[in-house]
């Protein structure tokens, strides 16, 4: 019994040395695609371009994805995987009823950091034009962050309509997703700060007018 155990387990680490050095590639690979979106933009990298990066052969990065577009939506699961951190920072600023301005500052500043640190981010979210193949990959992640915002939108404007609050979410993630490119793009701390207060000043002006039901039909 103990024998047939031993080679069991024995049988079994090489498959799970496999396993680990696959999951290694794999982040290797993934970690390279953020860097060269980040650098050269979605539609401008390919996928020769991320195994180079990555120090791989082609034919090694189609071991584990089919093409470009799989590379981008694994890249977007791992965003959001990240970003539920940055869900519960919100869940917690808005029970504590923060006013607008700090609500607004809790979501920007750390959003602007995750840019900042995730480059690739940027080449995969803050883009109005997406290609078909990369909207398609990303858009399950795109829901959840709608979806979020609209959660936070429809506490500041109880009783609204749903499609009224989603039409404010819509706005205020677009405001924002314009933005972030001149942002991660400044030259220097001083400029990102000037710039990501000008975004907060738009973004709470949006949000404030709505409140006071100046964004309503018929409404001046």
């Amino acid at each position: 019994m103990g024998g047939t155990a031993e080679a069991a387990g024995g049988a079994g680490a090489p498959a799970r040395r496999r396993q680990a050095r696959g999951q290694k590639r794999i982040e290797e690979i993934l970690r390279a695609a953020a860097e060269v979106f980040g650098e050269q933009g979605y539609d401008a990298t390919t996928t020769n371009a991320i195994a180079a990066r990555a120090g791989i052969s082609p034919g090694s990065l189609y071991q584990f994805f089919a093409n470009k577009d799989d590379v981008a939506r694994a890249l977007a699961e791992r965003y959001a995987a990240r970003l539920a951190t940055l869900r519960a920072e919100l869940d917690t600023v808005a029970r504590d009823g923060r006013d607008l301005d700090e609500l607004v500052a809790a979501v920007l500043d750390p959003l602007v950091a995750f840019n900042l640190a995730h480059p690739g981010f940027k080449a995969l979210f803050a883009r109005t034009d997406m290609p078909a193949g990369l909207r398609e990959a990303v858009a399950p992640v795109h829901a959840a962050i709608h979806g979020r915002v609209a959660e936070l939108v429809g506490q500041l404007l109880p009783g609204r309509p749903a499609d009224e609050v989603a039409r404010v979410a819509t706005v205020s993630i677009q405001l924002v997703r314009g933005m972030i490119p001149l942002i991660t793009g400044a030259a220097g701390e001083r400029e990102r700060e000037v710039m990501t207060g000008e975004l907060h000043v738009v973004v709470v002006s949006y949000l404030r007018r709505q409140t006071a039901g100046a964004g309503e039909p018929g409404r001046a």
